[in-house]
């Protein structure tokens, strides 16, 4: 594959979204990359450089652009930790393909994060529990609460993941999706929300079916853009195993630019029922859901215009490059605009209830 990267022509993203970014992410971020060297986590300049190079204020300075610095700082730091993480023990790391080993540490990790009296010896559990003590003094213990739960299920769905990866299995549609949902870090992402702009949405709100398809929405959409914005470098460092193209290419035999084709109808298609219903649930909303279905909007958005600079997602080399503040182009118009359920995705039709709302 790595042969045809330049080959690859990606349309531009339909993302008719608001855009927002908090005012002071540089003055934050320097806070947080002074954390980053100070954590231990980081086993060598390249390592850390490759952590920085995320931009994770940035990322979560346009999901909360209403938050104060400190939990700012706070919430990107998690970003911070959980890129790291990600491409040291789950991606890329000795325990990308050994799912009993990762399993082990996955759970110490979690333990790590619901109590600070855990102990462990992978260098990322002490910098996780510095995060998670910030995360007890500005939050309320139900936003922690959430936050523990959302963990648990990220780290539920890159061991099923890397167990794909350990037996040479490549999903279908369906259970891709579902393992996406889990695996890409959306429900902690999105749970920190709360614990940014100090908003608790009352569990009656957060709980209703079509707030939780709303979430399970802005999810998925960010995760299959994601798959996008990392495409070239998966290609051109043979690095491209489950993705929506590969399991496009695998299930329904397509070339890959037609698994792009089929992946961005597919996107739009889910973007439009977040887009019909949100305007369903949104009128009726208090203060608490308001702020956070808007956190869902900012969110959404501010994933491409970061995804599509970041030199996470862009830097071929050894090292990464510096990111740069790219003019950025928007499809006016969805690829796909059938209604419906999406075909062969039972685990998400239910999205497209009528009595959702």
């Amino acid at each position: 594959m790595g042969s045809r990267v330049y080959e690859v022509e990606l349309p531009p993203l339909f993302c008719p979204l608001e855009s927002a970014v908090h005012p002071r992410v540089r003055q934050v971020d320097k806070r947080a990359v002074e954390w980053i060297g100070s954590s231990g986590m980081c086993a060598s300049e390249e390592e850390k450089a490759w952590v920085v190079a995320t931009h994770s204020t940035d990322f979560y300075g346009r999901f909360a652009p209403v938050a104060d610095d400190d939990r700012l700082l706070a919430t990107a730091l998690w970003v911070y930790w959980g890129a790291g993480f990600d491409d040291a023990r789950c991606d890329q790391g000795p325990l990308s393909n050994r799912p009993a080993q990762f399993n082990a540490l996955a759970c110490q990790v979690q333990r790590a994060c619901e109590t600070g009296t855990a102990i462990g010896e992978d260098r990322y559990i002490g910098a996780l529990q510095d995060i998670m003590r910030r995360f007890r003094s500005l939050a309320t213990p139900t936003q922690v609460s959430r936050f523990t739960h959302a963990h648990r299920t990220w780290l539920s769905g890159v061991a099923w993941q890397i167990g794909n990866q350990a037996l040479g299995r490549m999903p279908g549609l369906d259970d891709f999706l579902t393992m996406r949902l889990l695996s890409a870090g959306g429900e902690p992402t999105l749970a920190m929300l709360e614990i940014a702009t100090g908003a608790e949405v009352p569990a009656r709100d957060l709980h209703r079916p079509a707030v939780r398809a709303l979430t399970e929405m802005a999810m998925l959409v960010a995760s299959l853009d994601n798959d996008r914005h990392s495409l070239h470098k998966e290609l051109a460092r043979d690095q491209a195993d489950q993705n929506i193209y590969t399991v496009l290419m695998h299930e329904r035999g397509l070339p890959l630019e037609e698994a792009v084709k089929a992946a961005s109808g597919l996107r739009d298609r889910v973007l439009l029922r977040f887009l019909e219903l949100h305007d369903r649930v949104r009128p009726t909303a208090g203060l608490e859901l308001a702020t956070y279905l808007q956190g869902l909007r900012y969110g959404i958005r501010g994933n491409n215009e970061w995804g599509m600079r970041v030199p996470r997602y862009l830097s071929l080399g050894h090292w990464p490059d510096a990111m740069e503040d790219t003019a950025l182009t928007w499809s006016e118009e969805p690829s796909d605009t059938r209604p419906g359920p999406l075909e062969g995705a039972p685990g998400i039709a239910w999205w497209w209830d009528e009595e959702l709302g």
